[in-house]
């Protein structure tokens, strides 16, 4: 199959939040087996993608904002993703991408993991075939555990380690300030630290003891499609995201980054409606009843230089 020539396609790349996350055991090789409500929200890279005809594979990245020398990093998802792409498929082609970076590196808000994502969806709308759902299914969980999830990003329930997604209907947007501070906090150094505080846990594959870290989410409401929380019906939704949202790594993630309780007690302190901490940290989050009252609590609050602030909405179901 040859590369098609056409111009660059252009690709948004959005962050997610995790509204919870539970540790529900670690496999034999190490991999933990989690439990979380992921939802994309507004903040996103956007990627334009160009493919050429090409005598090999080859892929070129260029990046604009992050951190210095993002584009040279062996561990950057967007070309690895084009990459494998490229091998899996049996293509001889050229991927150039040029990757506008806007969500923080290191956050827990999976920017590289939805990245990756986009590159793959690109790729497989390109070239229509060449890999079928599985095989591009199980190319994204050779990437990272989020990516699997960026591939079609909805509201969803993830499980087992990112493989496991089920789409959840008629899930209402929130109005969210997320704040990452400073420095970044690495999955895999949060992931490190929570073994050494939960010993033998690496022989485990069983779900974890009711009372530990682990236990599993609760249910679900089933909202109308398209209803809001809003302020005069958030009742409803209050006692459930004060559930939901326990996070079994801000513990860790805190004791590594004690700005993530700063942040907290600063969202909590403007009046959030619940507050949770996204994925391995260290960004903190806080949903409001309306956009209005999520901006001025953040207008409130005297954050640090470093703070990276985003007020924005949560993606509901289509």
């Amino acid at each position: 199959m040859s590369a098609p020539e056409a111009g660059p396609q252009r690709a948004v790349a959005p962050a997610k939040l995790n509204l919870g996350l539970r540790v529900t055991g670690v496999r034999g090789d190490g991999y933990h087996l989690l439990e979380s409500l992921f939802v994309p929200f507004d903040l996103a890279d956007e990627l334009a993608i160009e493919v050429a005809p090409a005598p090999a594979a080859r892929v070129e990245l260029s990046v604009d904002g992050g951190p210095p020398g993002l584009e040279r990093d062996a561990r950057n998802l967007a070309a690895r993703a084009a990459e494998r792409f490229l091998a899996a498929a049996g293509l001889a082609a050229e991927v150039r991408i040029a990757l506008t970076k806007r969500i923080p590196v290191g956050a827990g808000l999976g920017g590289g993991s939805s990245d990756a994502g986009a590159v793959l969806r690109v790729l497989a709308a390109r070239f229509p075939g060449a890999l079928d759902p599985a095989r591009l299914a199980a190319l994204a969980a050779s990437l990272g555990a989020d990516v699997p999830f960026f591939l079609d990003p909805r509201p969803a329930r993830v499980g087992g380690i990112g493989d496991e997604i089920e789409p959840i209907a008629g899930f209402p947007s929130f109005p969210v300030v997320t704040v990452t501070p400073a420095p970044p906090l690495a999955t895999a150094e949060v992931f490190a630290a929570w073994d050494r505080t939960h010993p033998g846990g690496a022989a485990r594959e069983s779900a974890l003891t009711p009372g530990e870290p682990g236990r599993r989410m609760p249910a679900l409401p089933n909202p109308p499609p398209g209803e809001a929380p809003g302020d005069a019906g958030w009742d409803r939704w209050q006692a459930l995201l004060g559930t939901l949202l326990v996070n079994d790594l801000e513990p860790i993630a805190a004791a590594l980054r004690p700005a993530v309780r700063r942040v907290r007690a600063a969202l909590e302190r403007v009046g959030a409606r619940a507050v949770g901490m996204s994925g391995s940290g260290p960004t903190v989050f806080g949903l409001f009843g309306t956009l209005d009252k999520a901006r001025a609590a953040a207008s409130r609050i005297e954050w640090e230089p470093t703070d990276r602030v985003h007020v924005g909405r949560t993606a509901g179901s289509a």
